[in-house]
Formats: structure tokens, sequence, C-alpha cells
């Protein structure tokens, strides 16, 4: 799908998620309470959400929600988001790419 490369880049943080996911929900969460504004593209809600999940299931997105980038780099699902924010780098990779100023 060549809409998704603009999708990913339009902003530091962009979380595609599914209102009915609750891994999207805790990852979403996290975000906002960091203070981040990320992005968030509900594929369960907007048209074409489906072809949307399907090209991010091309990208190695497994499963494809939620499923989060920072700078427009593919950081990965809720498993690898928990890791990074459990090791203290995701504070630090978002200050990076401008999303937290903090």
């Amino acid at each position: 799908m060549e809409k998704l490369p603009k999708m990913i880049s339009e902003k530091s943080g962009v979380i595609f998620s599914k209102n009915s996911c609750c891994m999207s929900h805790t990852i979403k969460t996290l975000f906002l309470d960091f203070g981040v504004s990320p992005t968030i593209y509900e594929l369960d809600e907007i048209n074409r959400g489906k072809e949307i999940e399907q090209a991010l299931a091309q990208l190695d997105c497994s499963p494809t929600v939620p499923v989060v980038f920072i700078g427009g780099q593919l950081v990965g699902g809720a498993n690898k988001v928990m890791s990074l924010h459990l090791n203290r780098s995701l504070v630090p990779m978002l200050k990076r790419v401008g999303a937290l100023w903090l």
C-alpha cells in the first residue's frame, strides 16, 4: 500500500491500533501518560483499515496491532515497546525524535 509510508512519517510517533485490542489501549495510554501526542490510526474504524493492516503484516508486523513507529522507524508491537520502556530506552528514543521534551 503506497499510502503507508506517508502515514508512518507524518508525525514523530505513530500507533496503529484497534479499539477492541487491550494491548493497543495499554500502548496508547503509556504514550499519552508520557505526554506524547502520537498519531493514532484505529484500524477497526477508518476506511481501508483492513488494507492497512495487510500492509503492516507485509512489514513483518505480527501481530498487526498495536504497531508503533517512532521517527518513521518501525519499533514493533506491545512486547517490544514495553521492553524498551522497562529497559529505560523508550523515553530517550522519544526525546531523540522530538516527540517528548522532558
